[in-house]
């Protein structure tokens, strides 16, 4: 059973997580300015944890086709074997369970916006089948942590800042995924599938990349504006920008060996840093 549990967890690559996370407890402390209390921290938690494993689990059941064609994914679990397409409904109903049962838990808004939530966070699986936005998609999808953190806390959407915060993450996630896209540009080409690497080539990718990275941090700065914070966030905003310099510095259009790291340990640091640096401005 354990052994189980653990290819679940790999299957849907549970340790990224920590993308969205920060972001919504984001949202949550810009709203309660403050960290919220405990029970509205948990349901939060069990809310994005629900959601997410819930749309990855969904997003390999319908990438199952293609998963075994391309030769950078015919290792996942469900392609092996490993985890069987039974055992991944059940994961995705159990998810999908806790996720509703945690909004409920939270406020009448939260329990209205859920099923909208539900429905962006599993469509965005079928982006690539007609469109090379699907970044963008993504973008929204994960844009959508920091506005349920926030609405989780207040019961509604009081303050503008925290939609530019939203549109920060859209951008940013896109940015990053374009990024990670340029791995399967040749296949999505031979299978039909839609990305900006496939659409413009890995050049371009790059540069539209280095500009959507570029609205992120002056929508995060903007964000920062709104709500008044204070040096503390600006500080924590200038070691984001070193981030994404690092990022650049780290992969390029001829080397994209050391975009695992690129991916996982700077945008996950770029998450934790903004969240902290909110944390630590309304605690200082």
């Amino acid at each position: 059973m354990w052994r189980k549990i653990k290819y679940l967890l790999e299957m849907i690559k549970f340790e990224h997580t920590i993308f969205a996370l920060p972001f919504a407890y984001t949202g949550a402390v810009l709203a309660a300015r403050g960290f919220p209390d405990l029970k509205t921290a948990l349901l939060i938690l069990g809310c994005m944890v629900g959601a997410r494993t819930a749309a990855m689990t969904f997003n390999r059941l319908a990438d199952l086709p293609f998963d075994a064609e391309n030769p950078r994914t015919r290792n996942r679990h469900l392609v092996t074997g490993l985890v069987r397409p039974g055992e991944a409904w059940a994961l995705f109903f159990v998810a999908s369970f806790l996720y509703y049962l945690c909004a409920a838990g939270l406020n009448k808004l939260t329990l209205k916006l859920s099923p909208i939530a539900y429905l962006i966070i599993l469509s965005y699986s079928y982006t690539k089948r007609f469109t090379w936005l699907c970044h963008v998609f993504l973008g929204a999808a994960l844009a959508l942590a920091p506005l349920g953190g926030y609405v989780a806390v207040t019961g509604a959407f009081h303050e503008p800042g925290i939609f530019v915060l939203a549109l920060g993450v859209v951008f940013w996630v896109a940015g990053f995924d374009i990024l990670y896209a340029c791995m399967d540009e040749a296949f999505d080409r031979r299978a039909g599938l839609h990305s900006i690497p496939a659409r413009f080539g890995r050049r371009r990718a790059f540069r539209i990349s280095s500009l959507f990275h570029a609205l992120s941090f002056a929508l995060f700065a903007l964000a920062g504006y709104f709500f008044g914070l204070s040096y503390v966030y600006y500080a924590a905003l200038a070691v984001t920008g070193g981030l994404f310099i690092a990022q650049r510095v780290t992969v390029n259009p001829r080397d994209l060996s050391g975009l695992d790291m690129a991916f996982f340990t700077f945008n996950g640091a770029i998450s934790v840093v903004i969240f902290l640096g909110v944390l630590m401005d309304y605690l200082i």
